[in-house]
């Protein structure tokens, strides 16, 4: 119950004819530190490991409940923590390949193991016997002289049970778990529509005049892009490196308006479309939310975040929504204003004009291009000063490893010691994009830090992302904007790799979805200073040192359309809330529902049949469904925390190590609010946020 499965996808009847011993699934592993051996893995080792889990898991289940003995703390909820290891492990590397380098037949098993998950996790928490135990020992609580952690754990063991269907009838129990299977299988099919309707787009250009503003490292990248297809001249994907800069240089405006419309018309009709899927899972929703005794699934979400209601959250949006309006308005109003000074003839830019024209605006105010700063951003030196950074603020230090086994040729593992030489976790690298791994950026691990048995086991942390790869011409060069995410993404790899504590469930990023982001969005901040820019960054042909006018420009472009970047993301916020705010479906196709929700908060024109949520996959695939407003929420929490190392200095390790202490290595194990109040002192102060991004009066 406090154990996170990874559920999400399920099977095919696969045979196989291995054995556990020849399943490295199943075995100890042989690699250093016990490291997965993603050299012997294959298709054919998943579902029996899946099986043999489920098997093993179950009967560790019935052993609790066949327990003679008075419920204890140790043998029922303890016990409890430490079952289903195996099924862990093994969810933990296929649901995580999942998403980083799958193929059909990853996707056809996660389709067959999906319905085991679900029953097994009903097994779990619809077992009235095993409750009754947890029930048990819950009553007592004050009386046993529990810990901290251990008090934290016995209450998330039993709100998970209530809140899995515990009390439910058993009428009501078949129900939840008959919806719960359901959800589990169509949010798997959201997943894959999604990176389907993805990699079936390409812009095939042929005639190089059609080129026009494209900078070199972009055309380059087409060109192989294509030749990697089968196809000639240059070729445009879906994906983050590919079309973003497509949008922002090309000065192709029909074209930058086929690709866009590509992108956001993404699993909208056609044989990947997402738009009926997106109701049933909002549908399915609603009815394990009602069943539970919740009025929309937002109560039933937000009841274990800092926010704990929607009011607050609504409120929460709306507070900074408002205020940013006038602000992302006159953004645009400046962008167009300067568009029709330079030959823009329309009386308002469109969605796919909006990056082309504002990257030239911000060109000419400060005379910045993501193509001037790219040649001082080398990956390898923006990866050795990441760690640096994380050297200096923690003593940490990083190793490169070469043998220990990769999922991938492209990723590449670190051993992590602490400043006394204790080894901290393993950590894989994944940068370059592939059709086997969907878009964007995130963090995850193989296996999270624990204690079982007396045995500490350290966490096996992955960060995956989509940079641009090294060309025939270049190395691999990133923009300053993903070196921001490389920031952010590895602070998130922090909270993993400083994880402390006995029980896995309360340790690294298990935290409410709303404190989450607190230590990868602070980790931005250094992107901005000047004092961390000046120690790595130098051109990678001339070895020069980035020039201080070019850090100006940086520091000086930080807050550049923040107004419209602040109601863009709330948008995000406003409209996961309003999907999962409903008591019924709405009477408006998906399109319809979306585009209505976010009319009044438009600064931007309307595209008809066009719509984010049918690949808004944070909130009907992952795991921010009535979360999403996280990340601003985050912000000011950030924004807050980090004012104390602008206050102290920016590498002052008193800060950073008691940002260790109180943040990183706690995990979920206390409240979060007292977490952030024992490290700052105080609650976090919204007017933090609103400073730091410039949209004051």
């Amino acid at each position: 119950m406090a154990k996170k499965l990874l559920i999400a996808g399920s099977a095919l009847a696969l045979i196989c004819s291995c054995n556990s011993m020849e399943n490295p699934l199943l075995t100890e592993s042989s690699a250093p530190f016990g490291a997965p051996e993603f050299d012997k893995i294959k298709n054919e080792h998943y579902l029996p490991a899946f099986e043999a889990g489920i098997a093993e898991a179950k009967a560790e289940i019935d052993a609790i409940v066949a327990n003679k003995e008075e419920p204890t703390f140790e043998n029922t909820i303890e016990a409890m923590e430490v079952s289903g290891q195996t099924l862990n492990n093994v969810a933990g590397i296929f649901f995580n390949l999942m998403e980083a380098d799958t193929d059909d037949e990853m996707q056809q098993i996660a389709e067959s193991v999906s319905p085991m998950l679900t029953e097994y996790s009903m097994y779990v928490s619809l077992n009235n016997d095993l409750f009754q135990r947890v029930k048990a020992v819950y009553e007592k609580k004050d009386e046993l002289g529990l810990a901290p952690d251990q008090m934290k754990l016995l209450e998330d063991n039993y709100k998970s049970f209530v809140r899995g269907g515990a009390n439910l009838s058993d009428e009501d129990k078949a129900l939840y778990s008959k919806w719960s299977e359901e959800l589990s299988l169509t949010t798997l099919q959201f997943s894959q529509n999604g990176l389907a309707a993805t990699n079936a787009y390409v812009l095939n250009i042929t005639d190089s005049t059609k080129l026009g503003g494209l900078p070199g490292f972009v055309k380059t990248m087409a060109a192989e892009t294509a030749a990697e297809k089968g196809l000639e001249g240059w070729a445009f994907t879906l994906d983050a490196p590919s079309y973003s800069p497509f949008l922002k240089y090309s000065t192709e405006r029909e074209l930058r308006k086929e690709i866009w419309t590509a992108y956001n018309t993404r699993a909208i009709g056609g044989e990947n479309d997402n738009t009926e899927i997106v109701k049933k899972i909002v549908d399915l929703r609603i009815k394990i939310a009602n069943i539970l005794g919740y009025e929309t699934y937002a109560d039933y979400a937000l009841e274990e975040r800092m926010a704990k209601n929607k009011v607050t959250v609504n409120e929460f949006i709306k507070n900074l929504l408002e205020p940013s309006m006038e602000f992302a308005k006159k953004d645009v109003a400046d962008v167009l204003a300067f568009a029709k000074k330079n030959g823009f003839e329309e009386s308002q830019l469109m969605p796919w004009d909006f990056s082309f024209w504002s990257e030239k605006y911000q060109q000419a105010e400060y005379s910045l291009s993501a193509e001037e700063l790219k040649p001082y951003f080398q990956l390898e030196s923006c990866i050795d000063a990441v760690f640096g950074l994380a050297t200096r603020l923690y003593g940490i230090t990083f190793k490169q490893l070469d043998n220990v086994p990769v999922y991938h040729e492209d990723v590449k593992v670190y051993e992590v010691n602490d400043a006394d030489g204790r080894h901290l976790a393993l950590f894989y690298a994944d940068f370059f994009p592939r059709a086997s791994k969907r878009g964007g950026a995130w963090m995850t691990e193989f296996r999270g830090q624990s204690i079982r048995d007396g045995v500490e086991y350290r966490p096996f942390i992955s960060t995956v992302m989509n940079f641009t790869k090294p060309t025939a011409d270049a190395p691999a060069l990133i923009t300053h904007d993903e070196l921001t995410t490389f920031l952010h993404e590895f602070g998130h790899a922090l909270h993993g790799i400083f994880a402390e504590g006995r029980y896995g469930s309360l340790t690294g990023t298990n935290v409410s979805r709303d404190f989450v982001e607190l230590p990868s969005q602070i980790m931005e901040n250094w992107a901005f200073e000047p004092e961390y820019l000046n120690s790595f960054a130098k051109h990678y042909q001339t070895g020069e040192q980035i020039p201080a006018e070019l850090i100006e420009k940086v520091v000086a472009a930080k807050n550049y359309l923040a107004g419209y970047g602040q109601v863009r993301q709330l948008h995000f916020g406003y409209l996961d809330m309003a999907w999962h705010s409903l008591t019924e479906l709405p009477a408006e196709t998906t399109v319809e529902f979306e585009q209505k929700t976010l009319a009044p908060y438009a600064v931007m024109p309307s595209v008809e049949g066009s719509a984010f949520s049918t690949s808004f996959s944070h909130i009907f695939s992952g795991g921010y469904s009535a979360g999403y407003y996280s990340y601003k929420w985050a912000e000011v929490l950030e924004a807050d925390a980090f004012s104390l190392f602008k206050e102290k200095g920016i590498f002052n390790t008193e800060v950073s190590h008691s940002f260790r202490e109180n943040i990183l290595s706690k995990g979920g194990a206390e409240d979060e609010a007292v977490i952030y109040r024992n490290f700052r002192g105080h609650d976090p102060q919204p007017e933090a946020l609103m400073k730091k991004l410039g949209l004051t009066r």
